[in-house]
């Protein structure tokens, strides 16, 4: 801890945010200095984390808390402030539109091919890691917007340009997260309506099935009873007789059964050639 850092007193409330690892973003005032906590979303080794930055900033020093050393560590002048969270929110930005890629592709998996079995486990996964960056860079964005006014009027010398090029990488960060949920939702409703229709069309099918073996399941059944005085059973031609029987009841029921449902039948296949 530097010398200047360690002669700041911090209000007991500020410093249990500065320490509390889940403290959302806030920019807040202390006596005579500010404390931006910015919470942003990072791509580390197991995916997507989240990482707390707090800054304490006092004139034109400005000190970052080291969680690891629990303590205040300089960071030098606002502008290697600036510098610091400048290449935190570049790689966000990237990865972001290597997010939207990710979406893009899977957009063309569902719009060219059949259904893929593991469309909603990478729909979810991309779901909950946008949804997170979406979030947390709303409350970011806010925050440093606060930093920001308190700064153009506490000190004339401000680089505004700098820190609001800033803000409005943040703010694009979170417009683009917003615009990859939107394409998710409408991906996830179109997968619901190839779904549904695929299992339609298995349920037509499964009809039509049964309704070819009912007449048989019919004639079975009746042929099949263990009673006296039933038809053909001392008729050497017996089985021949009942055969043609259900082929004629099979034929009667499947024509006019048929002759309603081509048109259906037609377009079921139509749309089982395009998802093969």
């Amino acid at each position: 801890m530097s010398d200047e850092s360690s002669k700041m007193q911090i209000a007991s409330e500020l410093l249990e945010d500065i320490e509390n690892i889940n403290h959302p973003s806030d920019f807040e005032l202390g006596d005579d200095y500010a404390v931006l906590i910015l919470r942003l979303p990072e791509i580390g080794p197991d995916g997507l984390e989240i990482v707390s930055h707090a800054f304490v900033i006092k004139q034109k020093s400005c000190f970052r808390f080291d969680r690891e050393l629990q303590n205040l560590q300089s960071v030098g002048s606002i502008e290697q402030m600036h510098d610091f969270l400048d290449r935190k929110i570049d790689r966000l930005l990237k990865e972001i539109q290597h997010y939207h890629y990710e979406i893009e592709m899977l957009e063309e998996s569902l719009y060219e091919g059949p259904l893929s079995s593991s469309f909603m486990q990478r729909w979810l996964a991309y779901k909950k890691d946008i949804s997170l960056i979406h979030r947390l860079m709303f409350h970011a964005a806010l925050a440093f917007e606060l930093f920001i006014r308190y700064r153009k009027k506490s000190d004339p010398a401000f680089r505004e340009l700098a820190f609001a090029d800033l803000f409005e990488h943040m703010e694009r960060i979170r417009d683009l997260a917003k615009a990859a949920m939107e394409k998710l939702d409408n991906l996830y409703d179109f997968y619901r309506a190839k779904v549904d229709e695929r299992m339609n069309r298995n349920m037509y099918f499964l009809t039509v099935i049964s309704a070819i073996f009912l007449p048989l399941t019919l004639v079975t059944g009746f042929f099949g009873m263990n009673t006296g005085g039933l038809p053909y059973t001392d008729d050497p031609a017996g089985t021949v007789k009942v055969v043609a029987i259900s082929i004629l009841l099979e034929v009667l029921f499947l024509i006019p059964f048929f002759l309603l449902s081509s048109k259906k039948i037609e377009k079921y296949r139509k749309h089982g050639k395009s998802d093969t």
